[in-house]
């Protein structure tokens, strides 16, 4: 009697065939895989990561618009346009109404109260168009702090005061949302950088000291950490964030806010490197370090970190998220950053009003440039982990 069951269909997907012709161009290198230097090894196996190489593009262009929001802004983040409160996305259409294909305008918006709801709204003026330009002259600004320029990405100039291009709404002062969320990414995504690159100066020399020396320094490291993990995060941030005084200038609370996250987030990179301190202080190559008159800071520094720094990047970028919820979470609830300082947590505080967010939803814009570049983030760190072992297949 014969087996009928059905053969598997091993048809391999296209995702298997790219991934495996990736891998033999990488063998066909023949020994420049052997010669190849790590960071090349690690570049090889982290384009193999789609997801990481989209949220990796995401993330520069976010970073651009923050290093240039002055340039990407096409207005004054304080300006108000009065006569806009809450005005709806601005529509751009390239069909005017005769049917003809133009290049890139906007229609003149009117603001009108509805007879039957009375409630405010804006209808497009059909017979008034304005063509958005490239590279227009708008606002005086210097470009990172050094030049005087008044050249933007794009605008409408010959609309004036009159009208506005509101990619993303405008708020409840007629300020445009765009310009505001371009301004905000300025502090939102720093602050993660710069706290991150605290928690890692502090990771890596306490739990440095913690996994090379052992002993005595080593429990008095790691109980000091459990000590701090035990506390609940959210309450030791609002109660560290409330205790800053309240006339401080921004920059001097952005400081303060820095260094709040960052004293509580080194410790999982303490963790990490301990860990690999503590797998790599008997290995052959440290033995030899130490055999060859080579100091303690020596070995550290120039033997054991850059052994392990691919993990230590790939971590870097899987916290990086955790500072910017941090700081958004803060700042929502009025304990971080506080007008008129701009971050995407600050201009969440428009959301808290719940008649506004009803009938301006586009006002949780800011929420959704957070999820993006959390997400982007965490995808760009698992590619980074994917490739942290550039020699494994």
């Amino acid at each position: 009697m014969t087996d009928a069951r059905p053969i598997p269909d091993q048809t391999p997907t296209p995702d298997q065939v790219e991934s495996q012709a990736l891998d033999d161009e990488i063998l066909s290198g023949g020994e420049n895989v052997y010669v190849a230097p790590p960071w090349k090894l690690m570049w090889w196996r982290f384009r193999k990561h789609k997801m990481a190489m989209v949220s990796a593009v995401i993330l520069i262009l976010f970073y651009f618009t923050a290093i240039f929001c002055e340039f990407v802004a096409p207005y004054d983040p304080d300006a108000s346009f009065i006569q806009y409160k809450y005005a709806p996305p601005t529509k751009i259409h390239i069909r005017d109404a005769e049917g003809n294909f133009r290049a890139p305008f906007i229609y003149q918006t009117q603001r009108g109260i509805d007879p039957q709801t009375l409630q405010i709204g804006y209808v497009e003026d059909t017979t008034t168009r304005y063509t958005i330009r490239f590279f227009v002259p708008g606002f005086e600004y210097k470009l990172l702090g050094l030049i005087p320029t008044n050249i933007h990405l794009f605008g409408v100039p010959e609309a004036g005061e009159k009208q506005g291009v509101f990619l993303f709404g405008a708020d409840r002062l007629g300020r445009d949302m765009f310009s505001r969320i371009a301004y905000g990414a300025r502090l939102s995504l720093s602050l993660g950088l710069v706290g991150v690159f605290i928690s890692l100066v502090l990771g890596v020399i306490l739990g440095g000291i913690s996994g090379y020396f052992g002993g005595w320094v080593d429990t008095l490291v790691q109980r000091t950490i459990e000590f701090i993990r035990t506390i609940p995060t959210i309450p030791l941030w609002m109660t560290l964030s409330a205790a800053l005084p309240v006339d401080w200038p921004i920059t001097r609370v952005y400081f303060g806010i820095t260094v709040i996250l960052s004293l509580v987030g080194w410790t999982f990179m303490a963790r990490v490197v301990r860990g690999r301190f503590l797998a790599m202080r008997e290995e052959d190559f440290v033995l030899a370090a130490r055999l060859n008159g080579a100091t303690e800071m020596r070995i550290i520094l120039r033997h054991m970190v850059p052994s392990f720094l691919s993990y230590i990047i790939a971590a870097l970028t899987l916290a990086i998220p955790g500072m910017i919820l941090a700081e958004t979470g803060l700042s929502f609830l009025g304990l971080g950053l506080r007008p008129p300082a701009i971050s995407w947590g600050v201009l969440l505080q428009e959301a808290m009003n719940l008649r506004s967010l009803v009938l301006s939803p586009w006002v949780l814009t800011p929420g959704f440039a957070v999820v993006i570049s959390v997400l982007a983030f965490n995808f760009v760190g698992d590619g980074l982990r994917d490739a942290a072992d550039p020699y494994a297949r």
